[in-house]
């Protein structure tokens, strides 16, 4: 293989590869990238055996061929190289030389491109089109609930995929919990979604972190899946990522919200209130009290070994008196993600979930359990 690159074509999606080829498996190969050398340009590959990837890139090909790099090299070498120009050569059993035409060089040790692991073959999948903006923002608000790293349920490591029809409205569904919160994410189509009449999937919540950091546009992209794949399809860019096995758990009877009663908060000011009172918090102590009176919620936090902090807000709240303790953490990530000036909070009593929607965008909605006092 002998071919010349350009820098700034290649450098972004070798740095957006890192996390995948990063990941610890027990196959040296998948620090790698799979670099193949066609007549009309290369293709660029990596896996961690969960999440795949495969692009196709421009570049001048001299010699055809295929060779495995290190991906963390690779990368580290082309970020830093003074020329724009890279010419990267096979040379014998399996090395590889980077240089420019001036006086940069490295050489370095290829790996076997037959033992690089297989993409699953996507092609019988039926697509639909999404704005890949609209996708990250859903992405983003379900990831961000993270389980316990050695957890084996799939719906703690995982995030439920499914299309709905509620009230006469096609929707695509994503849901996140890890047994203590759940956020829900919809987003609304007119046309009925080409997507498989099979029950939902679960995708694995750090193959979505791998597949996010490609959707860095506002056109759109296409996505689809099968028994056993979530596929995202780019213009010259496909992520595919293996389904996690076993069932999500029924969540639809914790989001009812007729039981409920509302209070409308300005959501910065409660999420810096929150940020303050976070300040004693610890493993053992993660805990504070939201205390709603007429007209006022004070908030206070202790902890024995660290000190006690309290404060005080005006709010509209017309009920009966509620204590009621929380997670602060939890609180915080979920007004982190709600983009509105405002937030509503809907209660029924101190051991029922509480549940958190933006005033006007009523596509994400979180649920909080609450804390023992």
């Amino acid at each position: 293989m002998k071919i010349k690159i350009i820098k700034k074509e290649i450098s972004d999606v070798l740095s957006k590869l890192q996390t995948i080829a990063g990941r610890k498996t027990n196959l040296a190969i998948t620090t790698a990238v799979l670099i193949r050398a066609t007549d009309s340009g290369i293709n660029i590959s990596s896996t961690d055996m969960e999440t795949g990837f495969t692009g196709f890139y421009s570049a001048e090909v001299e010699r055809e061929g295929a060779i495995a790099i290190n991906a963390k090299m690779l990368f580290e070498i082309i970020k830093d190289f003074p020329n724009e120009e890279i010419y990267i050569n096979e040379i014998d059993n399996l090395w590889i030389e980077i240089l420019n035409q001036n006086n940069v060089e490295y050489k370095m040790a290829g790996m076997n491109p037959d033992d690089f692991p297989g993409i699953p073959d996507v092609e019988n999948i039926t697509y639909f089109d999404i704005k890949a903006s609209v996708f990250k923002d859903m992405i983003e608000k379900t990831i961000f609930i993270t389980g316990i790293t050695e957890e084996k349920r799939p719906h703690i490591n995982g995030v439920y995929l499914e299309k709905i029809l509620e009230d006469g409205i096609n929707k695509l569904r994503l849901v996140s919990t890890d047994g203590s919160r759940l956020a829900k994410v919809d987003c609304e189509y007119e046309n009925a979604l080409e997507l498989s009449e099979e029950p939902g999937i679960i995708i694995s919540k750090k193959g979505l972190s791998d597949l996010n950091k490609f959707l860095d546009t506002n056109k759109n992209i296409k996505i689809g899946y099968n028994n056993s794949n979530f596929v995202l399809k780019k213009e010259n860019e496909t992520v595919i990522i293996r389904l996690l096995e076993g069932n999500f758990p029924e969540y639809k009877y914790i989001i009812d919200k007729k039981e409920a009663f509302s209070i409308t908060i300005e959501r910065q000011k409660l999420l810096m209130m929150l940020k303050r009172m976070s300040i004693f918090t610890s493993d053992n102590f993660k805990g504070v009290i939201f205390n709603f009176d007429k007209e006022k919620l004070l908030v206070s936090s202790t902890n024995p070994d660290l000190g006690e902090s309290k404060e005080e807000m005006i709010i509209n709240y017309d009920f009966d008196p509620l204590e009621i303790a929380f997670n602060v953490r939890y609180f915080i990530d979920t007004l982190n993600v709600i983009k509105d000036d405002n937030v509503i909070i809907m209660l029924i009593n101190e051991k029922s979930p509480c549940l958190v929607e933006a005033e006007n965008n009523k596509n994400f909605l979180s649920v909080i359990m609450p804390m023992r006092i």
